[in-house]
C-alpha cells in the first residue's frame, strides 16, 4: 500500500536507530539525508568533530608537557590545520560506519531534501528532480542548527557559531564566547588550553546551572586557572566587526562595556531545523524555537508522524536521541517496550570533562529528601597521580535512611566513562553496602567509588550517633538522681 513502512528524515542518532529498529522488525525502512555524508549534525558539525578536536587539543598539551624542557618548539602555538586534520578523517570514517550499518540492515538511503505533502506522502528533491515517496509512518529527526546573532553576518572567521569551528583557518589569540551553556563552555575550555585568552559572557550568573553547584564551581576554578574570564549576569546588546587594521569582533554589553577579540563564538542556543519540511500540510506546528512537541511515545499531533532527537528539545544528547528513535519505532509497530530510563548519564566534554547521573544536591534539598555525600579526590587515588590529574573531584549521594545510591557527579579525567558504574548500581537499586564490600582493580579511577563510599559511611555513622543523642531525654525526678530515658 505504501512505498515504506517507515521513512526517517535525517540520519543522525535518532533517525538511524529508528530505521535500524524497524528493519530488525522486518519492516521496509528508508532514511532521507540532505547532507553529503550520513550521521547528521552529530557526525558532521556536532558531537564527533568537537570531541575529536578536544582530543587533538589534549594531545598537543600532553606534547607540550613532555617536551617543554627538551624542545623550543614545545612553546609554539599550533596551527589550526594541524589540530583539525584528524577531525575530517574521523568524520569521514564515522559517516561510513553509519552508512554501512544502515545498508547492512537493508535500509534504503536517499540523498535529498524531504517535504511533507500529506500525512502519508513526502516529496524528495534529489538535486535533479522531485520524486514522491509514500509511507505508513514517518520519523522527523532533522536535529537543530545554531542560533545566529542579530545584526551581524556569521563569516566563519571573525563571527562564528559552533558549526564553524571545524573551518576556522587560524588559531586566534583572543576569543569572546557568548553563552555559557554546554557548547560554549566546552569550546571555551578547549581554546583556553591552547593559550587563547577567552572571555565567557552570559546573562546567567552561573554557567551550566543544571549541574551540581560544587562541580560547576570546581570547573570555573580550573578554567580561571587557564585565564578564562567569566562575565556572568551580562547581556549582549550588539556584535559588530571592525577593521583595526585586522578584523576584530566587538561585543557591546548591556552594561555599556565593550569586549574586543579576534574571534567571537556565538553559542546562545540552537533551534530546530524544521524550516521547509512542510509540516503545516500535516497539521504539525513547531514552537517558536522550531522544536516539535511530542507525547510519551514521541508522536507529534499527526498520529503517524513521530519526532525524536534534538528536534524535540531536552535532553538533546546523542545517546538519548538514539534511544528515543528505537523506542518510537517499537511503538509505531506495536512492539512492547519500556520507556527511557529516568536516570541517564550526562557527559560534558569540557577540559576537564564532567559527567553525572541522578539528581543534584540542590534538587534533593528542594524535595526535602534526606541524603549524605561521599567525596573522593583524584589526588588521593593512585591512578589520578599516574595520570597527573590532582584536581579531579568525585561525589556520590546516598539516601540517608536506606543508604540507596541516588546520584553520581564527577569532574576530571575519564569522568564520562567512570560514571557508568554508578549508573548501573543506581538502575539496579543498589547502595552503600555494595561499594563497601566490592573490590575494584588497582590502580584505577574506579577506586573513587570505594573511597567515596567510606567517606559517606563515616558521615552516616556520625549522623546516627548524634541522632541517638537527640533521642535521649533527661527527666530530673530529684535533685540528686536524674533518670535517663532513651527513646
Amino acid at each position: 500500500m505504501y512505498d515504506y513502512d517507515l521513512i526517517c528524515i535525517g540520519s543522525g542518532p535518532a533517525g538511524q536507530r529508528a530505521a535500524v529498529q524497524a528493519a530488525k522488525l522486518g519492516k521496509r525502512a528508508c532514511v532521507v539525508e540532505r547532507r553529503f555524508q550520513y550521521g547528521g549534525v552529530c557526525t558532521e558539525t556536532g558531537t564527533i568533530p568537537s570531541k575529536t578536536f578536544r582530543e587533538a587539543v589534549k594531545g598537543f598539551r600532553a606534547y607540550q608537557r613532555l617536551a617543554k624542557t627538551h624542545s623550543p618548539a614545545a612553546s609554539m602555538r599550533p596551527e589550526m590545520s594541524d589540530l583539525l586534520g584528524r577531525v575530517s578523517e574521523v568524520i569521514g570514517k564515522e559517516a561510513e560506519v553509519v552508512r554501512d550499518q544502515l545498508a547492512r540492515n537493508e535500509v534504503d538511503l536517499i540523498n535529498g531534501t524531504a517535504r511533507f505533502v500529506d500525512e502519508h506522502t513526502v516529496e524528495i528533491w534529489t538535486g535533479t528532480g522531485t520524486r514522491p515517496v509514500t509511507f505508513q509512518n514517518a520519523m522527523v529527526a532533522v536535529g537543530t542548527r545554531p542560533v545566529e546573532p542579530k545584526g551581524v553576518p556569521v563569516d566563519g572567521q571573525t563571527i562564528l557559531t559552533s558549526d564553524d569551528i571545524i573551518s576556522l583557518e587560524k588559531l586566534p589569540r583572543t576569543m569572546v564566547v557568548v553563552g555559557s551553556g554546554v557548547i560554549g563552555v566546552e569550546y571555551a575550555s578547549m581554546f583556553a588550553q591552547l593559550g587563547v585568552q577567552v572571555t565567557v559572557v552570559d546573562k546567567r550568573v552561573r554557567p551550566l546551572d543544571f549541574l551540581d553547584h560544587e562541580i560547576t564551581d570546581d570547573l570555573v576554578h580550573q578554567m580561571r586557572r587557564n585565564y578564562v574570564t567569566f562575565r556572568g549576569g551580562e547581556g549582549v546588546e550588539s556584535i559588530d566587526i571592525v577593521e583595526m587594521p585586522q578584523k576584530k569582533g566587538v561585543v557591546r554589553l548591556d552594561s555599556g562595556k565593550f569586549l574586543v577579540a579576534d574571534v567571537v563564538l556565538f553559542s546562545a542556543g540552537r533551534q530546530g531545523a524544521t524550516d521547509g519540511l512542510g509540516l503545516d500540510s500535516i497539521g504539525v506546528e513547531p514552537n517558536k524555537r522550531g522544536l516539535l512537541e511530542v507525547d510519551e511515545f514521541y508522536r507529534t499531533s499527526c498520529s503517524n508522524v513521530y519526532a525524536a532527537g534534538d528536534v524535540i528539545g531536552y535532553p538533546a544528547l546523542a545517546a538519548t536521541s538514539a534511544e528515543q528513535g528505537r523506542l518510537s519505532a517499537c511503538h509505531m509497530f506495536e512492539q512492547s517496550t519500556e520507556s527511557m530510563p529516568e536516570h541517564y548519564p550526562v557527559g560534558i566534554y569540557s577540559i576537564p570533562e564532567i559527567s553525572m547521573v541522578g539528581p543534584t544536591e540542590q534538587e534533593l534539598t528542594e524535595k526535602k529528601i534526606p541524603y549524605e555525600t561521599g567525596i573522593a579526590r583524584y589526588r588521593e587515588i593512585a591512578r589520578g597521580q599516574i595520570l597527573g590529574d590532582d584536581s579531579g573531584l568525585f561525589k556520590m549521594i546516598f539516601h540517608r535512611d536506606d543508604k540507596r545510591l541516588l546520584a553520581v557527579h564527577c569532574i576530571g579525567t575519564g569522568a564520562t566513562e567512570l560514571v557508568h558504574v554508578g549508573q548501573a548500581v543506581l538502575a539496579l537499586g543498589g547502595g552503600l553496602d555494595y561499594f563497601l564490600s566490592t573490590v575494584f582493580n588497582y590502580p584505577t579511577l574506579a577506586e573513587c567509588y570505594k573511597v567515596a563510599a567510606y567517606n559517606a559511611a563515616n558521615k552516616l555513622r556520625l549522623a546516627e550517633i548524634f541522632e541517638q543523642r537527640d533521642h535521649v531525654k533527661v527527666d530530673v525526678t530529684s535533685e540528686d538522681e536524674p533518670v535517663r530515658d532513651v527513646a
